[in-house]
């Protein structure tokens, strides 16, 4: 069910943005060692979707009105979540191709596979309903729900109780990023590498406003706001894109998982800064890296959008953000030592600064800065990169529908903001016929007719 009171627009903009990505749904639990978010999905038994589709909990077919919650959330996710068959993906032709070349036998029993396709808990922790053919059910987003199955839908429960007792605080957009994360970018305890890219795995993006609102089970109404507090999509954008370059750095640094054989781990890389045509002669400067022709750039495009972020909550922090960047870059071409040094240098940076991202209001007048600056880099030419380009124009879209809920906006104008964000999300829809110039162009015609 979409709350369209909150966000007009973006779920049909969100399903084109995001075409071809959830094809590759993929759960938080790990069979080995976790560490953060995974860890606490993992702390408590994990009963089964089943546990949670009866009519009196999550699985009637319409909406509870005495209740804290719809309380059709199973059939929701049943019925138009792709994550309810995330399991089934491991069964087509092209799944079982990947994991024959990856000397795996058969995805539907192969861990690297169940770890993303399905709530891949230890057996210890699974309950008598519990299958790990329902994909990623429930309890790989919302936790183990043996101390709180009973209580969650109790109205003279509080929330905080639930949470307690090892319900997941998805509510809140830094775990949430965490928890997407963990499976649509991986991390250190359990990294999806360039092997298995190259195996035939889909490229992974992730935004954590877009992925928000993909298929929500929830509406964000009165009752939700008073016991999860206010929700800010635009916040939400820029907290992910934080937590999301801060995941990067972590997985650079980590001496287990950052580099294969003579390699650095390459999942960590742009794409597209190799898998392009040989010909053609299209290198071009990226003003923000100061590398020059014949260097793998690293994926930094969480890190550029992240500044963009800063520029309008602290002016100074996103000018350091950008300085360390442009410092890691070139440690890259330098030693392993160089690299670690500058990446944990930048980490510090952005974990001072996600507290203030948080409390920062993201208001209509600093939601048309933050367009205005990613104009700025685009005209400089930094997003020559395919991927700061499509972060680019997820974040443009975020900007946009900050503007819709705001009331800053009226219909015709949004209309039009909203064609022209189609516009942006076509610029962007294939990486192979990827044209900067095009983008470009098209960001400009957005952000003149933005709110100023």
């Amino acid at each position: 069910m979409f709350c369209t009171a909150m966000h007009p627009g973006k779920f049909a903009r969100t399903i084109t943005a995001a075409a071809g990505l959830i094809g590759m749904c993929i759960t938080t639990a790990l069979a080995g060692s976790v560490t953060g978010s995974v860890a606490e999905v993992q702390a408590h038994k994990h009963l089964g979707a089943a546990s949670c589709a009866s009519s009196t909990c999550h699985g009637s077919t319409t909406v509870y009105k005495d209740s804290n919650v719809m309380q059709n959330e199973f059939s929701v996710w049943q019925e138009s979540d792709k994550h309810a068959r995330a399991f089934e993906i491991l069964k087509q032709p092209e799944s079982q191709a990947i994991t024959r070349k990856l000397g795996l036998s058969d995805a539907t029993k192969a861990q690297v596979c169940l770890d993303c396709h399905t709530d891949n808990v230890p057996v210890a922790l699974r309950g008598e309903k519990f299958q790990l053919q329902d994909g990623v059910g429930c309890e790989a987003c919302h936790g183990g729900s043996e101390n709180w199955i009973s209580t969650h839908t109790n109205k003279n429960v509080a929330h905080g109780d639930n949470l307690k007792a090892g319900l997941y605080a998805t509510e809140e957009p830094v775990q949430r990023a965490k928890m997407c994360l963990s499976c649509h970018m991986g991390t250190k305890d359990r990294m999806i590498t360039h092997k298995i890219m190259g195996a035939g795995h889909p490229r992974l993006q992730f935004e954590l406003d877009t992925f928000t609102w993909l298929n929500p089970h929830y509406v964000i109404d009165a009752d939700y706001i008073s016991r999860k507090g206010e929700f800010n999509g635009a916040r939400d954008w820029a907290l992910g894109q934080g937590v999301a370059a801060k995941n990067l750095l972590e997985q650079l640094t980590d001496n287990k998982t950052a580099w294969a054989g003579i390699f650095p781990e390459l999942v960590l890389f742009d794409c597209h800064a190799c898998h392009k045509r040989m010909g053609g002669n299209t290198w071009a400067q990226r003003p923000s890296t100061g590398v020059g022709p014949g260097v793998v750039r690293l994926n930094d495009a969480n890190l550029v959008t992240f500044r963009h972020v800063l520029n309008v909550v602290d002016a100074s922090a996103g000018a350091r953000l950008r300085e360390q960047t442009r410092a890691l870059h070139r440690a890259t071409t330098v030693s392993r030592d160089a690299t670690t040094s500058a990446a944990n240098s930048l980490k510090g940076t952005i974990e001072a600064n996600l507290a203030k991202v948080s409390a920062f209001p993201f208001e209509s007048a600093s939601l048309g800065k933050v367009l205005a600056s990613l104009l700025r880099d685009a005209e400089a030419g930094d997003y020559r990169d395919f991927a700061g380009a499509e972060q680019a124009a997820l974040a443009a879209q975020s900007v946009v529908t900050g503007f819709e809920a705001s009331g800053a906006i009226d219909k015709a104008n949004a209309d039009r903001l909203d064609i022209l964000i189609d516009n942006l999300n076509t610029s962007v829809a294939n990486g192979d016929n990827f044209q900067n110039a095009r983008f470009v162009a098209t960001l400009r015609a957005l952000v003149q007719a933005a709110p100023r």
